[in-house]
């Protein structure tokens, strides 16, 4: 009996010892090591999924130490050295361990106990006839089926009225409640293979022409004495043909019966002899399909990347913790220097990881790590079916695979002694986690490299202002890299003011010149991107008899008219109804007039400016899944799409060497944003996709639209003026203060009642501002304040943003508002703590 230190898959702000018998159930020995395995406990009433933290010491305690009931893997699911980073990363954002460890593995390997709602058998009309009214549907359900699933009972049960119909017949002994224990919702792929016996495989060793023919197998049946069925013959003949080819490999089960169907009746006769032996292998899913492309490794390298490599290799083998910024312009080649620094790393014996915003830049590194190294790389995000990404990560964890590429999430891949980190487009907020466990993954990679004395590679040609703040103040170094690869010029850039119209100028999205611009372009024989970071055809549909827009039933925004699907979709909860739907204002059934724009609206006007064009869009309406978002790229890059339309996705990493024109539809939609780094998001957008002109041998050129042609941050974007921005930026946010002169809290509040969101908000304001005063901290208060979007998934929204320049002093209110929530709350309002707020709406 040893006692564990075990973190619960469950909303609790500290760990639990338990005691673990040596006859515990499970696939694991005693005198094995517990720890990073899943195990089943006991909590309150219920079985939950915990992970085993560390051993105790067994000391003499005052209170009761339950037992575990299971240990659920028979190894463990992360390495021991990855625990001093979920303890900081749960202690730094405020979030509970054990949820923090369950965000890290793979979904569906979170075991629970359920409930399930059974009837008594011969109680069917007994239960209907209890109902005064017609009977529910669950009970109609349940009379039918004689039990509700747990998915279906957690419903039911979850619902005050149908829970006392339930309580009662309990009591009058007509339903029962049955606990069980969820399993695992994915597992290992297994295969069934064959293998040949001893005197088989020597048979087999000595017969280099066995596929010519089948008449060896008389021979060898009458030497050894056996009477075999032709079945069995033909059998033993494809499997020892099967054996030459792969060399003495196991052979799956489905490549016998794809050359002799025969052989699946022939099968158990031959095992029963001992001829055959039949065992299960586990395979593993493989989700990459099929790649863009390979990549040749250059033969030299540029001078910058040269001298960036001369201080990134050193730091490599050295072993130990540094981070660097590589600042570097788009086309200057920063993916050969994470490639050859992987290279480094390698060669030393550890593992490497690689970091991206989205899945559209994972896919495009995705196929230089591939062309590189092969089967050593793994890819882990979103975009993976559950299954695929449980595979991936296990190849990690057993240091099968030595590269990981990913979203987000992939910053906890079990990589056992990672030497190299990189994060490519470190400034992206796609690195930000908006919901439950709010963390943001560059800052956890700097952390992660810390613990594992890693070298962290941040790159990008537009570096957050506080990452740049960090190089020149010391706390990272800085590279630069100021050139393109072969000296190609970056691209001109011309501002339109949408605000004059000239005379007699066609009506549309697209002004003059870039519309003249287009036309040259096809005409050329040349590629052209269109951007506009808004998806759908129209942003708002008004009612032409009233002007009231068209709202979301459960969020307080305007629905967005999806054209080709003749649908109003809601962009944050995806709620949806026909476009000819009624006014609910003033219940008008005229027709709905569309305002504003989206990229299917780029996509309809250019269609009609350039009919002899092939056009194609790449938003999250058209590339939904990764084949298709991988044809779409493959398309282009095969000049089969003469202009690509989409969002942001088509504006960072990619390498079209035959685009010479981009064009900005509109860049003053971020710029309208209540967030403080509007203008710094824009001229990132502008400055990434601009860099997608002129990457070849002809020189590009870049066309923006813009209601504001005199703001700064176009401006700045224009001449390609990033050091310009930062000092700008700088500037504004010392006064007010704003990061990186201060750090941010955001505390959310919401809930389906308005006014106890109202009042927790309140109450949160008053209490921060009150222990702010009694700690003597010099924190500002700002709020509470609704939300920006104020209504989303029918939860009324507010927050409390807190600003100080000692972050300890943050964690000291955040920890105080984390322990006395309940008090703080009003009603079924819930508290989201969210350190380094990147999303302000």
């Amino acid at each position: 009996m040893i006692r564990v230190e075990v973190a619960i898959a469950a909303p609790l702000d500290q760990s639990l010892a338990y005691d673990l018998a040596d006859d515990t159930p499970g696939p694991w020995s005693a005198d094995q090591s517990p720890v990073g395995r899943r195990v089943l406990v006991p909590l309150g009433g219920r079985s939950l999924t915990g992970y085993v933290l560390a051993v105790l010491p067994d000391e003499e305690v005052a209170y009761t130490v339950r037992r575990v009931l299971k240990v659920l893997d028979r190894i463990p699911l992360f390495h021991e050295n990855l625990l001093p980073f979920f303890r900081w990363a749960s202690t730094y954002y405020h979030y509970p361990l054990g949820q923090v460890i369950k965000t890290a593995l793979p979904a569906g390997l979170a075991p629970k106990s359920v409930r399930e709602i059974l009837l008594v058998d011969g109680k069917n009309e007994a239960m209907l006839a209890s109902f005064t009214e017609q009977p529910p549907e669950w009970a109609v359900r349940l009379a039918a089926a004689g039990r509700l699933s747990a998915a279906e009972s957690s419903l039911v049960l979850g619902r005050g009225a149908a829970r006392k119909n339930i309580d009662l017949l309990r009591r009058e002994g007509i339903l029962e409640l049955q606990e069980t224990v969820s399993k695992d919702a994915v597992r290992e792929k297994m295969e069934t293979c064959f293998s040949l016996s001893p005197d088989l495989q020597d048979l087999s060793a000595t017969l280099p022409d066995a596929g010519e023919g089948e008449g060896w197998i008389e021979a060898w049946c009458r030497q050894a004495g056996l009477s075999l069925k032709l079945s069995e013959k033909k059998t033993l003949a494809v499997l020892v043909r099967l054996a030459l080819q792969s060399q003495g490999i196991d052979i799956p089960a489905k490549e016998l019966y794809r050359l002799y169907a025969g052989g699946r009746k022939a099968i158990p006769a031959l095992l029963a002899q001992g001829l055959v032996g039949q065992l299960e292998r586990r395979i593993f899913r493989n989700p990459f399909g099929e790649p863009v492309g390979l990549q040749k490794r250059p033969e030299r390298l540029t001078d910058e990347q040269e001298e960036v490599l001369s201080q990134i290799v050193p730091a490599l083998a050295a072993g130990k913790y540094t981070t660097f910024l590589l600042h570097g312009i788009t086309g200057c080649g920063k993916t050969e220097v994470y490639l050859r620094a992987a290279e480094e790393t390698l060669a030393r014996g550890r593992d490497v990881l690689v970091l991206v915003p989205e899945i559209a830049l994972a896919t495009q590194l995705e196929e230089h790590f591939l062309s590189r190294f092969g089967e050593a790389v793994v890819l882990l995000h979103s975009g993976l079916t559950t299954a695929e990404r449980f595979d991936q990560w296990f190849l990690a964890l057993t240091g099968r695979a030595k590269i990981v590429i990913g979203a987000r999430s992939a910053l906890f891949a079990p990589l056992k002694d990672p030497g190299l980190i990189v994060v490519d487009e470190e400034h992206d907020a796609g690195f930000k986690q908006d919901d439950s466990f709010r963390y943001h993954g560059r800052d956890l990679a700097v952390l992660r490299g810390r613990c594992h004395e890693a070298v962290v590679l941040l790159g990008s040609a537009t570096p957050s202002v506080t990452s740049s703040y960090h190089a020149r103040t010391g706390k990272y170094t800085l590279l630069q890299m100021t050139r393109r690869v072969g000296e190609r010029a970056l691209p001109s850039v011309t501002i339109v003011d949408l605000s004059r119209k000239k005379s007699g100028e066609a009506k549309g999205l697209f002004r003059q010149e870039l519309r003249q611009a287009l036309a040259e372009n096809l005409e050329k024989g040349q590629q052209s991107v269109l951007l506009l970071n808004r998806r759908g055809f129209s942003s708002v549909m008004l009612c032409q008899d009233c002007g009231a827009p068209v709202e979301c039933l459960h969020c307080r925004v305007s629905l967005t008219l999806h054209k080709a699907r003749k649908r109003l979709i809601c962009h944050y909860c995806g709620y949806t109804v026909d476009h000819r739907v009624i006014c609910s204002n003033c219940h008008s059934t005229g027709l709905l007039v569309p305002v504003g724009f989206g990229t299917e609206r780029v996509e309809e006007e250019a269609r009609l400016l350039l009919p002899e064009a092939r056009i194609a869009r790449l938003d999250s309406d058209t590339a939904a899944d990764r084949r298709t978002f991988l044809q779409i790229l493959k398309a282009m890059r095969a000049r089969q799409i003469d202009v690509l339309i989409g969002t942001q996705m088509i504006a960072k990493g990619h390498h079209f060497p035959h685009v010479t024109l981009v064009g900005v539809v509109w860049a003053d939609g971020g710029l309208n944003m209540p967030d403080f780094r509007a203008a710094e998001k824009t001229f990132q957008l502008i400055t990434q996709v601009t860099g997608r002109a002129g990457r070849g041998e002809e020189l590009g050129r870049v066309i923006i639209q813009t209601m504001r042609p005199d703001h700064y941050a176009i401006r700045f974007a224009q001449q390609h003026q990033y050091e310009e921005l930062y000092q700008h930026e700088l500037q504004i946010r010392r006064s007010p203060a704003f990061p990186p002169f201060v750090r941010l809290v955001a505390l959310h509040i919401q809930g389906e009642r308005e006014a106890d969101v109202r009042g927790t908000a309140e109450n949160i304001a008053d209490c921060c501002r009150r222990e702010a005063r009694q700690r003597k901290a010099a924190i500002e208060t700002l709020g509470p304040a609704p939300a920006p979007l104020e209504r989303l998934k029918r939860n009324y929204r507010w927050q409390v943003l807190l600003k100080a320049a000692n972050l300890d002093d943050l964690h000291l209110i955040c920890r105080y508002v984390q322990e006395n929530r309940q008090g703080l709350a009003v009603g079924a309002s819930r508290i989201a703590i969210d350190v380094d707020p990147e999303n302000m709406m």
